[in-house]
């Protein structure tokens, strides 16, 4: 069970780009503690990833997002297949121009991977997550279809170096809320995570969860795209996995947020 967030932001957006990420990454740090990282990007520039082997507490402070940042994405990793002492493995994941953050299981990856012919973008890897971002970038204008070619529980996003807007998609078996207020869009596995950009940030967010089977495309704070697609309904992970995997996390990350915020304000 990991945890994923980030945000779209307008031209008119006064928020604090590093503080925003901190505390969305604060709000997801109980969901996994076996790798974090984040990437972000302005305007039309290259996606930067940044991501280490450890849990939320030991990136949190260390975070540092540029002031022209539009678009971010978290992650924090209980991971299940690809082992995350192989940095490739672990999230965001870059497939080509395609980065992303996933939080589910894809069992038929390997299968799709064969069936139309992608390699792998590194040696060695063996992340289940890979494929949604070779499907992603092999199908701009048809990602809603090939969404339906997964097998497996899903919540993601993504951005595209070649084009301008962040992707978000849930399918089954995971959890995806969305915030607005008028030059910002937020994005995370729970809607505490959004309550606590929220109280950091001092933004009121219109929330709402997206529905099994949405596809969203975000530019700046407006959703530009917004499609159905059927997912697998029939799999069945056969236990329910807790979401809270790593609460040390969410105790220890609070309290350096705190202080971060006051520095912030002062």
């Amino acid at each position: 069970m990991c945890g994923i967030a980030g945000y779209s932001l307008g031209r008119g957006s006064a928020v604090d780009r590093t503080l925003a990420a901190q505390a969305l990454l604060a709000g997801i740090a109980e969901r996994g503690a076996d790798a974090v990282g984040y990437a972000h990007r302005a305007g039309g520039e290259a996606v930067t990833i940044v991501k280490q082997r450890s849990g939320a507490s030991q990136l949190l402070e260390q975070i540092a997002v540029p002031a022209d940042t539009r678009q971010a994405l978290l992650h924090v990793r209980d991971y299940t297949k690809g082992h995350p002492s192989i940095e490739a493995n672990n999230h965001p994941i870059r497939h080509g121009a395609v980065v992303g953050v996933h939080n589910g299981i894809i069992v038929n990856d390997d299968a799709l991977f064969a069936h139309h012919g992608i390699e792998r973008a590194e040696p060695g890897m063996t992340v289940d997550s890979e494929v949604i971002f070779a499907l992603a970038e092999r199908s701009r204008g048809r990602t809603a279809k090939a969404l339906e070619q997964l097998e497996g529980a899903m919540a993601t996003a993504w951005l595209d170096e070649e084009r301008p807007e962040l992707i978000l998609a849930r399918g089954v078996g995971r959890p995806l809320w969305t915030g607005r207020s008028r030059d910002e869009l937020f994005f995370a596995s729970t809607k505490a995570a959004l309550e606590l950009a929220e109280e950091t940030l001092g933004l009121k967010l219109r929330k709402k969860e997206l529905g099994v089977g949405t596809l969203l495309a975000v530019l700046d704070s407006a959703i530009v795209g917004d499609e159905r697609f059927r997912p697998d309904l029939s799999f069945d992970e056969g236990v329910k996995l807790p979401s809270v995997r790593a609460p040390g996390e969410r105790e220890s990350c609070l309290a350096a947020l705190a202080a971060l915020a006051a520095l912030a304000a002062a």
